[in-house]
Order: C-alpha cells, then structure tokens, then sequence
C-alpha cells in the first residue's frame, strides 16, 4: 500500500499499461545508435533530422522555446492591429508546436516515471510528454500538476471548458471510424480512458497519434492511428481540441494559466 499510494502521489497511474507485449519497431521513430534521428513526415518521405549530440539538439530545442515565445507576441500584436485572423492564430500554433517543438522529442525514450525536461537526455512519460511539450509551446500550466492527473482530468484541464468528446467503441474500427468523423484538420489531445494520453493530429485527411510508446520502440513517435498497437488495447476515448479551443489559444496568447 506504501508503494502505490507513492505511485498515486508522482502521477504515475495514468502511465499504467494494460498489457506490455513486443510489437513490430515503428518507422516514425529511430534508435540511439543512429547518427541522426529521423521521424517521417505525414507521406513516408523523411523531413526531420536531428543529430544526436545531446548539446545540439538541447540548443535546438532551447532556439525553439525562444522561437514559440516570439511567435506568440508577434501574433497577439497582429490581433491588436487587425492585420491577422484568430484563424491565422490557429494554424501558426498548431504548426509550431507540431513541426517545431514536437520533433525534438522523437526516440526520446518511454518510462514509466519519466520526467525530463530535455529532449533524448533521460525518459518521458506520456503525461509528461504533453504536459511538457504544452508548457515550452508557451501554455502557462504547472507540468507536474497536468501530468499526474487522470487522462480525464487532463482532458478537462486542457479544455478550459471547451466540449469534451467521449467515444466508446466496442472494436478499434469502430471507434477509429467515430473519431475521424468528429475530427477535422488539426491537433488534438487524447486520453485513452485511464491508461494513456497522446496528441491525435490529423493532417491531410490522416490521422495520426503522436505519444510516448510504452510499447515498441518505446519512445516518442508518430504513428498511424489506425495501425497504433496501443490504440487497439482501448474501447475508450477522450478528445479536446487544441489547435480550434478559443480558450486555450487566448490564454496563450494573454499568457494566462491554464487551471
């Protein structure tokens, strides 16, 4: 009782596996021993190369971070002067956080109470991985707080009272079918009824799930949503949209905390 009420207090419980079996190593992500990370883009080809010199890929990510912050100011300044739309907004988020920050965590590996801040030094969760990734995107929240919490809560904390979109399925053709109807371009967060949390990106018409894998190559990647060994395991879903919540991307915008 000791060890799990332990386990309770560093949030690890939303990173508990239903079953961990070996499954077959996904392209989207690469192995340390690689001079160079890959994550293939949304057709097959590759477009993201990271070298794996832990002191230029922290650079790289730190550039980033200082990157997301200036993009926030600049487009809050163009709201001010009416020289963009709040649909601009939408879109320069979504692809600074998926083509920027995002792509620096690829092969980071997966561990049940992970929780580095550094992109490939040390291991990530998947609450942390999102908590961690919203919060150098420039979302004001506490990590920590975000990450131990339940899939559900974490859903309703990144809503900021936005509609929650339950799907329970009993079959993954099912369920992948009712998600892809409720889903329209752009990214979203996912909880996996108790057991995991991810980003849900579609893009082109394709969805595609990106999340620290407790199963192979666990680590962060990208993968077909359809063809996610970890989207099998579960009849549960919780979506939030991110890149169309007006609240969530006003208080980034305002600097405002996300409760």
């Amino acid at each position: 009782m000791l060890l799990f009420s332990l386990l309770i207090t560093l949030g690890f419980t939303n990173e508990i596996p239903t079953k961990i079996e070996v499954v077959a190593v996904y392209p989207m992500a690469a192995e340390k021993p690689l001079p160079v990370l890959k994550s293939r883009d949304f057709k097959g080809t590759v477009n993201f190369d990271f070298k794996t010199d832990l002191d230029s890929i922290a650079e790289s990510y730190a550039n980033s971070k200082v990157d997301a912050g200036e993009l926030r100011l600049r487009l809050k300044e163009g709201l001010r002067l009416g020289t963009i739309s709040f649909d601009n907004i939408k879109t320069e988020f979504t692809n600074q956080l998926v083509d920027k920050i995002i792509p620096h965590w690829y092969g980071t590996p997966w561990s049940f109470g992970g929780h580095t801040t550094i992109p490939n030094q040390g291991k990530i969760a998947c609450g942390y991985f999102i908590s961690t990734t919203l919060r150098d995107m420039g979302i004001k929240l506490n990590r920590f707080t975000l990450a131990q919490k339940s899939p559900l809560d974490e859903a309703k904390m990144i809503s900021c009272g936005s509609v929650i979109n339950k799907v329970v399925q009993d079959t993954p053709e099912k369920a992948f079918e009712e998600i892809d109807s409720l889903t329209k371009e752009g990214l979203y967060f996912i909880g996996f009824d108790e057991g995991h949390v991810g980003y849900l990106l579609k893009r082109e018409g394709e969805l595609f799930l990106i999340h620290s894998n407790y199963l192979n190559p666990v680590s962060v990647c990208m993968e077909s949503l359809k063809e996610s060994r970890v989207f099998m395991r579960f009849t549960t879903f919780h979506l939030v949209d991110i890149s169309h919540n007006d609240s969530l991307l006003q208080r980034w915008l305002d600097n405002g905390t996300v409760l």
